[in-house]
């Protein structure tokens, strides 16, 4: 089913990212700067997280494990060390522990190490700046302008129905790479690129192939 991009209502309240963070790692689900997404947390290790970080200052790390995770799945697979930091928004908990909560994207993060101090894994961190120069706003605007036009040309292929008006370049590109279905590998790489533009260039490249192929 195609997705119509989900934009967060409200900022965040944490604004600066802590030195250490808990990190989620999952295998297909990431976060995007000024994106945010909801998260069903039920194993015991990624309820005391959530309990923690409630207590706290309600920061999580998204991290997308590295492909042959299963064999470690247990203790502490492999990860990829650039990630997306989130502030829980809402948080709804169940009656048998488990949680519903929505995550606000605050920052890219690039991990240094970590420690096992806790159930859930512990990282220490630097944040990653994902900013757009005034010397490329021009520019994103044209790529938003093909992204649009891919959308349309997809006829919902790429798992986006419709391009909302009325955001910024960046958010668009942001959704975008968050929710249209593509390779969790390729959705790591645009989460690495260096700004919304370069973002921009490699996530054309990759919807233009997409739907190429499935012609």
């Amino acid at each position: 089913m195609a997705a119509i991009i989900a934009i967060p209502s409200a900022a965040p309240a944490q604004t600066t990212l802590p030195d250490t963070i808990p990190i989620f790692p999952l295998e297909d689900v990431m976060l995007f700067p000024e994106m945010s997404v909801p998260l069903h947390v039920y194993e015991p290790r990624y309820k005391a997280m959530i309990a923690d970080a409630l207590k706290g200052n309600r920061v999580i790390g998204m991290v997308l494990l590295r492909p042959g995770y299963e064999k470690d799945y247990e203790r502490s697979p492999s990860v990829f060390q650039v990630g997306c930091a989130g502030v829980i928004n809402e948080v709804e908990q169940l009656p048998n522990g488990e949680y519903n909560i929505t995550l606000g994207a605050l920052t890219k993060y690039r991990i240094t190490r970590e420690e096992a101090s806790r159930p859930y894994r512990l990282a220490h961190v630097t944040a990653i700046a994902d900013d757009t120069s005034d010397a490329d706003r021009a520019a994103l605007h044209a790529r938003r302008q093909r992204l649009e036009a891919l959308i349309t040309e997809s006829g919902g292929r790429t798992g986006i129905r419709a391009a909302p008006d009325g955001i910024s370049d960046e958010r668009l590109v942001n959704g975008i790479s968050q929710l249209a279905h593509i390779d969790e590998l390729d959705r790591e790489h645009l989460l690495e690129t260096s700004s919304p533009l370069a973002r921009a260039d490699a996530l054309i490249a990759i919807l233009e192939k997409m739907i190429v192929e499935r012609n």
